[in-house]
This record gives C-alpha cells, structure tokens and sequence, in this order.
C-alpha cells in the first residue's frame, strides 16, 4: 500500500508538472481567451475597448511619416439636456462632431482620453469597402458579380461556393451564422475564441457548410461574409489587407496615431471588426467619405463606388434599416445623404449630406441590443445635426 501511494504522488506531481509546463507555454493563448471571456465585463468594457492590443494578436496599419491633417477647430457647440442624457445612458466614451469639415464638437467621457486607439468593431466593414471600391477601379477586382472562388480557390465546396463578391458585400451570402454575442455558444463567439487561441480565419470560413437560402435573396446580417470580402482582396492582389489600407487609405487620410488591426494566428487582420483608431481620425474617414471620396488634395476613393456603396441595395424585410456595400441607412424617415457605418456597443460613423455633417460615436453600450436604442441613436444625431 504504502508503495502504491508513493506511485500516486509521483504520479500526481508529474501532471502537475506537465500542467505547469503546458500552463507556461500556452501562457499567452490562455490570457487571450480569458480576455475574451472577461471582453465585455461592466468592470472592464471600458479599459479593453481602449486597449485591446494588450489581450490580442495585432498588427500596425503604417499612417507614414507625414504629419496628420488638420481638422480645424470651430465655435464648440452645446449639447442640449436630452443629448447629454443620452450620452450617459448609452455610455458613450467619445464623441467628434464635423460640420463642413470644422470640428465644432469634441469630448471624451469615463476617463478615455483623446488619444486612445478605439475597437471599431463593425465600423471596419465600412473602410474595407472603401479599399473594395478602390481595387475595382484598378482592375485587380474584375467585378462584384464574380464568385468569390474565383479570387478564393479554399472556399470551393463551402457555403460560400455560389456567393459572388456583391452577395458577401450585402451580406446576402445566404450561408447559416450565428451572431449572437450574448450567447456563448455562438458561431460569433466562438470565432472570438479562434482568434484568441491562434485559430485561423480562414480555415473558419471555409468550414461553413450550411446555408439557409440562395446568395442575394436575402440580407441577413453574418459578420463572416465581411471575412470572406477580405479573403477575395487578399486573393486578388496577393497582399495583405493591412498594407493595401494602409497604402491607399491610411497613409492618404494623414491620421494622427497609427492604427493596429486585430489578427489571428497567422497574422490575418480581422477585418470585420478589429481596427483601432482614435475618434478624430475614424472623423476623417467618415469627412473622406462626405467629400465623396476626395481628402487631402486627391481622390482616394472612386466617387461612383461611395454613392453606390452607401445606398439602400440589399434584400432587407420592409421596415427594417437598409444596407448597402458594408454601409447602414437609417430605418426611420430614410433621406438621400444619409448613412452611417456601426459596429457593436454603440460605435458609429453617422453621415448626412444635406447638413455636411459627420458624428463620430465610440461607446460601451452594454444594452445596445435593446429595442428602440438603435432608432433613438440616429434620432439624437438628427437632433445635433438639426442644432449646427
């Protein structure tokens, strides 16, 4: 007896060694995955969205050397009593407002500060149609109708295998997707824990089999076909969508602090939701954009793609919000001119040409799902338009 209990301590002190070991080597994996499950914890939602290269795999998006654009400073305008009650409601942590270009309203909240790289979540989806738009024009995208197995030979037998580019720009793939980000059980939730752990994206995508209705036939919004775009741009070109934005985005808009994207194991930007800017500079995008694609001296993006991109195209259901290419137009009183690119817990690149303005929102909105915040959003960027 006494032997077998001296075999059981070795035993058990050799697995606890080889735990400690496995513990120490994977150190880094297990950190990102318990920063995945603690992302969007009330006590630390605020923190990670500002620093979310210290949990995750990233990579620069190079600005260049050049110094950032001005945005010229004008009169600052007041927030009126059912504004300033929404920015606490909704926890918002930042917001820029443009009127013509002047920035007329700037301020941080919960302890952020100007500078902070902020998570774009969603809003990504809008600078990748943009380096979209751009690749048409050059011809190393033929067009949106091609399969994106022509660009993407590993899609070939997956969901995606009769997707063309313009399907998976309006989100209309067809393919089954859940994006539920409070179910931690969902597809959404478990690619966050691919990334975490060192997964691959791409070996994700392609391991999506079923649809639930043929490509174009209905907008049904899965962040993975925004994956799938940056798997067609990558294909292609042959080059990352890092230097590509960088190259002919980035380094033409002259921010002010140099963007990061999220990766995964292989170093892949998340391109459906992992670029970090600071308010001013996702403010200049967004001027970018209002000037159909003219900044800083030149046209960076194709004007005929921005008023394409940013029109109501997509299968969407009657009363619900249009889509475009990557872009939202409102539900609500729809008007020509205006959209806005969102991502979740309350980030926003709002547009509206009649008043050539643009509002930049980053926020913690742990209750963005409710229903009416999303309405009542754009309804308080309509009342600060209103008040310029």
């Amino acid at each position: 007896m006494k032997r077998v209990g001296i075999i059981a301590f070795k035993t058990i002190a050799v697995l606890i060694l080889i735990g400690a070991a496995i513990g120490i080597w994977k150190r880094e994996e297990i950190t990102r995955l318990m920063a995945v499950n603690s992302l969007f914890a009330e006590d630390k939602i605020v923190r990670n969205f500002s620093h979310m290269d210290q949990a995750f795999l990233n990579t620069p998006v190079p600005k260049g050397k050049g110094k950032a654009t001005i945005l010229t400073k004008d009169v600052q305008i007041e927030l009126d009593q059912e504004t300033r009650t929404w920015v606490k409601d909704r926890s918002v942590t930042s917001l820029v407002v443009l009127k013509s270009g002047d920035l007329v309203f700037e301020e941080y909240y919960q302890g952020t500060m100007d500078d902070d790289l902020r998570i774009s979540w969603s809003v990504a989806k809008s600078f990748l149609s943009a380096l979209v738009g751009i690749l048409l024009e050059e011809g190393a995208i033929a067009s949106i109708d091609d399969p994106v197995t022509k660009y993407v030979p590993l899609l070939k037998g997956s969901g995606y295998e009769t997707a063309t580019l313009k399907n998976v720009l309006q989100m209309s793939s067809g393919v089954e997707f859940d994006e539920d980000y409070l179910d931690k059980n969902s597809d959404i939730n478990r690619m966050g824990r691919e990334i975490a752990l060192g997964g691959t994206l791409d070996g994700f995508s392609a391991g999506i089999s079923k649809t639930f209705a043929e490509p174009g036939k209905v907008m049904q919004y899965v962040s993975i076909d925004t994956h799938v775009i940056g798997m067609v741009v990558r294909g292609a070109t042959g080059r990352s969508v890092t230097s590509l934005l960088s190259e002919k985005i980035i380094m033409p808009l002259g921010l002010e602090k140099e963007p990061y994207y999220l990766t995964d194991g292989e170093g892949v930007a998340f391109v459906l939701g992992g670029l970090n800017l600071t308010t001013r500079d996702y403010a200049r995008f967004g001027q970018m954009i209002l000037q159909d694609g003219f900044y800083n001296g030149q046209q960076i993006i194709p004007k005929d793609w921005i008023y394409a991109s940013t029109k109501a195209s997509a299968n969407t259901k009657a009363g619900e919000r249009g889509y475009g290419y990557q872009w939202w137009i409102p539900a609500v009183n729809p008007r020509a001119g205006e959209f806005f690119a969102h991502g979740i817990y309350g980030q926003y690149i709002y547009i509206d040409r009649n008043s050539d303005t643009v509002i930049v929102v980053n926020s913690v909105d742990r209750g963005f799902r409710e229903d009416g915040v999303s309405n009542h959003n754009i309804e308080i960027f309509r009342r600060i338009t209103a008040a310029l």
